[in-house]
């Protein structure tokens, strides 16, 4: 893949859109490096691989699409309650993209900080999220998803 003239992580920040969008022709394959690494905020130690990352982050997809209707009362004013992406960072090989979303009516704020290599594949993926509540939330939902992924495969 060449990247001349752009920074790897744009090339990268472009494909994972396509992905989300459902347009990435080779899905998560054609986006994770063999080798890489996610940080989740539920799970202490580095989850290593391909496959264990696609499981998290299918979860996580699964979890945190957000609320159909969300409740006005417990989302920021400008959130619709779908997950989205507020705002991001990039340049080299890094990327910080901030998320919003709604779960169970509960306000959901955090950020993917994406870290690629110089052929625009992701070497590493690290979740954050705020605020505790949304963690306890999140913990729950992505443990019963996980479990679910696992019954069914």
């Amino acid at each position: 893949m060449s990247t001349t003239g752009t920074d790897p992580i744009h090339v990268c920040l472009e494909r994972w859109h396509q992905h989300l969008r459902g347009q990435l022709e080779g899905g998560l394959d054609a986006l994770l490096h063999p080798d890489v690494e996610f940080l989740s905020p539920i799970v202490f130690t580095p989850q290593k691989g391909i496959e264990i990352t696609k499981a998290y982050l299918m979860a996580a997809g699964g979890t945190l699409g957000g609320d159909d209707k969300p409740d006005a009362a417990a989302t920021t004013p400008d959130s619709a309650g779908k997950f989205h992406y507020r705002r991001e960072i990039a340049t080299g090989h890094d990327a910080m993209l901030e998320f919003e979303t709604s779960i169970e009516g509960k306000y959901v704020n955090g950020v993917d900080l994406i870290t690629c290599d110089d052929d625009a594949m992701i070497t590493e993926f690290k979740v954050m999220i705020r605020p505790l509540q949304a963690v306890n939330l999140v913990h729950a939902q992505m443990g019963a998803m996980l479990e679910k992924m696992n019954a069914s495969g």
